[in-house]
């Protein structure tokens, strides 16, 4: 790769991974083309990336991030994992690790003075993800609603029971 092209990787993953609310750093020795395809796949449904890259050209890009803390963790076969949501790539990742023994855990970033090590994040894939957290909320907040509607139900439909009992008296 020629100059010019490093230089527009950099600036291209600079911008992914400022945009990134977490960053996760794994390492991949033995992954073959066919597992990186379907752990990125995987990511994509869950809204993350992944991306391998040079870690020279990585830490470039990590310069001026607010994820600048996880240069010193790139030494070896290393690529980055990231997620605007704050549990997306950390799940992925870590339940991808648990099944396949050539992808571990490094350690992570959800910002300045926000560096996670391998426990971290794996702590943090634990955790719901924002949707999971927002249909929660919602089911929280109709809850009320629908036990409102059935007490305000409740004596009108006492009350048609009521008048119906007294009009099959009448009949009898």
């Amino acid at each position: 790769m020629d100059r010019s092209g490093k230089e527009k990787l950099v600036t291209e993953l600079q911008e992914t991974l400022n945009a990134a609310n977490l960053v996760v750093v794994t390492h991949q020795a033995g992954l073959s083309v066919a597992e990186v395809s379907d752990l990125r796949r995987k990511m994509r449904a869950a809204g993350a990336g992944f991306k391998v890259a040079k870690n020279r050209l990585a830490k470039l890009a990590l310069t001026g991030t607010k994820h600048e803390d996880l240069g010193k963790l790139l030494k070896g076969p290393t690529a980055l994992a990231y997620s605007a949501d704050p549990v997306a790539a950390a799940k992925v990742a870590v339940l991808y690790a648990k099944s396949n023994d050539k992808l571990s855990i490094v350690g992570g970033s959800m910002g300045p003075q926000q560096t996670l090590g391998a426990d971290g994040v794996k702590a943090l894939a634990t955790l719901p993800s924002l949707d999971e957290l927002r249909s929660k909320l919602i089911a929280m907040l109709q809850t009320p609603a629908t036990r409102l509607a059935v007490i305000s139900q409740a004596p009108a439909g006492q009350l048609a029971r009521v008048i119906g009992a007294y009009a099959r008296k009448g009949e009898a």
